[in-house]
């Protein structure tokens, strides 16, 4: 969601059934997620930063160029040992997570995704899709469709693990409650643009069957615990019974909401996928943009009847 498709497999079926996915995938795909700013984390240097919001423009700074960005940390970064425990920051960390997926549900956005097949550098199939992550006035969430011109996708298909993916996985949230299936490895501290990081090596303990889970490289601002960026790709790949699903690495940069949460804006993956007859170069991008909540709180439950009082 959000422009892009992560699991990817060769595409050996007919015309038809390609035509038929491109249907599911325009009902399929749902994430919430948000932004504005406060640091800001932009792409890396030569990438393209995301085109501001209206609220963007009105109240966040510029992103800084590539001669802005620091060339050093700040001072109170170092590579020793963080003064807080290890297992502190990632209790803290993870439960602001937790704040932050409960959040992002109050949020409508723009999301816009598109894939790639390169040959010699040259675009010769692409997915392209732009959609609204709205609410009805009864609070219910879905995804209204905006824009979406006819695939020339050729040499790949896209399966229901790339759009699980793209909404559970690209935008990776690590909660409190998903702690215990990962292993998560205290690497350094590390400056990012305007921020000082702690940084950390996280996988999946067990790879359990039809899930879908991250292995990569997080950066969790050293302030408020935030995680501000994540580098890596979704596992297991899928290679059984002729069928071949293999993922790119890609990068998720965040930015900061109202002062309190850092929301995904911004995906992008350079990769080559390798596959048994051959290898396919891929470029994908997801774009998250007009963030605004929704008016009220929503909480989800079944019905109940009201009972009236007797006289």
């Amino acid at each position: 969601m959000a422009e892009i498709l992560t699991g990817w497999r060769t595409n050996n079926s007919s015309r038809a059934a390609a035509t038929a996915f491109m249907g599911l995938a325009a009902l399929c795909l749902i994430m919430p997620l948000s932004a504005q700013q406060r640091g800001p984390i932009g792409p890396p240097a030569g990438m393209p930063a995301p085109p501001a919001s209206d609220s963007q423009q009105k109240s966040a700074p510029a992103a800084p160029t590539p001669a802005e960005m620091p060339k050093s940390a700040p001072p109170d970064v170092s590579n020793e040992p963080p003064r807080i425990p290890v297992e502190e920051i990632i209790k803290r960390f993870a439960a602001r997570e937790a704040e932050f997926k409960t959040e992002r549900d109050n949020f409508t956005y723009t999301q816009t995704f598109i894939i790639q097949t390169l040959d010699g550098g040259r675009v010769d199939g692409e997915y392209r899709m732009t959609s609204e992550i709205v609410f009805t006035p009864e609070g219910k969430r879905y995804e209204h469709v905006i824009n979406a011109p006819t695939p020339t996708l050729e040499r790949i298909s896209l399966s229901q693990q790339d759009l699980d993916d793209l909404e559970n996985v690209q935008p990776f949230v690590l909660t409190t409650k998903e702690l215990p299936k990962y292993d998560i490895k205290y690497v350094d501290r590390e400056p990012l643009d305007e921020l000082s990081t702690y940084v950390f090596d996280v996988g999946p303990k067990t790879l359990e069957k039809n899930q879908r889970y991250f292995q990569g490289r997080i950066w969790v601002e050293d302030q408020e615990f935030e995680i501000v960026k994540t580098e890596g790709k979704a596992v297991p790949d899928i290679k059984k019974k002729g069928q071949e699903n293999v993922f790119p690495r890609f990068e998720t940069f965040r930015e900061n909401v109202e002062g309190d949460y850092w929301f995904p804006t911004y995906t992008r993956s350079n990769d080559v996928l390798h596959f048994s007859s051959g290898d396919i170069p891929i470029r994908m991008t997801v774009r998250y943009e007009n963030y605004k909540r929704f008016g009220v709180s929503v909480k989800i439950g079944a019905p109940v009847k009201k009972v009236e009082d007797k006289p």
